[in-house]
């Protein structure tokens, strides 16, 4: 009996965590289209969303801890609760990517836009979105091979964002009033490869639930130190979810 409860449970974890996991594919996609088609109001639904999906984000928490406390799991067992608890992590930092994605929207109001950079940008994103979604098929199924598979396609993915940066350079050399517009997609192109680099640490909690040990399967990231704009506003959008969260007495936090 404590056994199918058990069970049970972990089902409903997982399936919550599939469901962050899809809602948080969406707004990647939809924080770019905003970005893509200049829709301001798309942009704003997407930050005024972000407060619902972490709270999505906390209450897996909340199961994840209840099911180790009350349940006490054996070995691989826990890996399975600690690999989902440690991914649903990296979920949520892919959705600070997509709400900076959306506030970018928003700050290039009324500049000069670089159509062709938009297209690679799109195609980018849908590269994106299909390891994500592969990456949580490998999750749900215990993939190791596939989770192997899919880190793999890391590469491809720094390689446009390359491709991008060079377009972009090129671009202001020619025309300088594009110069404020290049800047935000350059913002939106390293966002985007850095959800990518998120995604292999999904694919890294896939292989430590199958194996017990943690291994980088993507020795070759970009140097961080391209990203100190980014990881400014994800600790400003973090220090604004604090203070929301104090202001409504949620002391979960």
């Amino acid at each position: 009996m404590v056994k199918e409860i058990f069970n049970d449970e972990m089902k409903k974890l997982n399936g919550r965590f599939n469901e962050m996991g899809i809602d948080i594919s969406e707004q990647i996609y939809q924080a770019t289209k905003s970005f893509i088609e200049h829709d301001q109001q798309l942009a704003e639904k997407i930050i005024a969303r972000d407060e619902t999906i972490n709270d999505n984000e906390i209450s897996l928490e909340e199961r994840a801890l209840n099911l180790i406390a009350l349940q006490q799991p054996v070995a691989h067992e826990f890996r399975k609760i600690i690999s989902i608890l440690k991914a649903s992590s990296d979920l949520e930092r892919i959705g600070d990517h997509a709400i900076i994605i959306a506030r970018e929207t928003i700050r290039l109001k009324g500049n000069n836009r670089i159509p062709e950079i938009e297209e690679l940008i799109s195609n980018l994103t849908a590269d994106i979105r299909n390891m994500l979604e592969q990456s949580l098929d490998a999750s749900i199924r215990d993939n190791e091979a596939e989770a192997r598979k899919i880190a793999a396609m890391d590469p491809e993915i720094d390689q446009q964002y390359y491709h991008i940066y060079q377009m972009i350079v090129e671009i202001m050399k020619r025309e300088t009033n594009t110069a404020v517009a290049a800047m935000s997609y350059l913002m939106v192109a390293r966002i985007l490869e850095r959800i990518g680099d998120h995604i292999v640490n999904l694919c890294e909690w896939v292989v430590y639930d199958a194996t017990g040990k943690i291994q980088e399967l993507n020795p070759g990231k970009l140097n961080r130190d391209e990203y100190l704009k980014v990881e400014e506003q994800e600790a400003l959008i973090r220090h604004e979810r604090k203070k929301a969260r104090m202001k409504r007495g949620d002391i979960r936090r």
